[in-house]
């Protein structure tokens, strides 16, 4: 089964990583997979370009079915392979409904750390240093970190606003709190959904990570810390955590004063 599998992927991409999770989740190790780079534009390469027409990673093939779209790709495995490894959709309807509230939420929050509009990004800095690494680094993570993070590199310096900052770090500061609320309701020990670990939290947990990775504190959000800390444990999340993030564990400190 996982023999007839195929991941295209990149290291530290909130989308590639809930993939990896519900592949590992379902007990489907084994399959070819293929880590790309994003700042040596490989995700526009004909390899990925033969299943994915957008140019986008993750692309995912099994047999001659294609699923690209992470959240697609997650519910295609968890359907196809319902009675293999861990359990990710709830059968109650009571257990179903945060579940599915919450990993579309889960969007919105990760749509909320990139709140810039990509293509106008791409091009802007195509065009400002046509060609570099650093214009495509900056376009690629410009994807899943607010420009919070990466204000003072992508934005020229005659162009910064410290009003649009302000405006960025409230709308972040906003929506951190909104899930932390949501913890807090459920107590500690808790899940996205409530008790057990699902697709909820296979989708959500690589954004959680990623703004642990950039210092969010676990002080001032304890229950999001308590959650990373809990899933960060997990086997299928241990097993797909992100190379580079292995390789220099420190991370940044960009949100530490968040």
């Amino acid at each position: 089964m996982a023999q007839d599998m195929t991941l295209l992927w990149g290291s530290g991409s909130p989308p590639c990583w809930r993939v990896m999770i519900a592949l590992e989740e379902k007990n489907l190790q084994g399959y070819n997979q293929k880590l790309l780079s994003f700042e040596k534009m490989e995700h526009k390469s004909q390899e990925v370009l033969d299943i994915n027409s957008r140019g986008q990673l993750p692309s995912f093939k099994h047999g001659d079915v294609i699923v690209n779209e992470s959240y697609a790709a997650c519910f295609y495995l968890e359907s196809q392979f319902k009675s293999q490894g861990n359990k990710l959709i709830p059968d109650s309807p009571a257990e179903q409904a945060p579940m599915y509230q919450r990993m579309f939420e889960g969007l919105t929050f990760y749509e909320k750390l990139s709140n810039s509009n990509p293509s106008r990004l791409f091009n802007t800095l195509e065009l400002q240093n046509k060609g570099s690494s650093r214009s495509l680094f900056v376009y690629i993570f410009s994807f899943y970190t607010d420009a919070v993070i990466y204000y003072n590199w992508f934005v020229p310096e005659g162009e910064r606003h410290d009003s649009a900052l302000k405006r960025n770090k409230e709308a972040l500061v906003t929506e951190l709190k909104l899930w932390e609320g949501y913890l807090q309701k459920l107590g500690s020990g808790s899940h996205l959904a409530g008790p057990s670990f699902s697709l909820a939290d296979v989708t959500v947990f690589p954004t959680v990570a990623t703004l642990f990775r950039f210092g969010l504190s676990a002080e001032k959000y304890p229950k999001l810390g308590e959650y990373y800390a809990l899933l960060k444990e997990r086997p299928s999340v241990k097993a797909s955590w992100p190379p580079h993030w292995l390789e220099n564990p420190k991370g940044q400190d960009t949100l530490k004063d968040m």
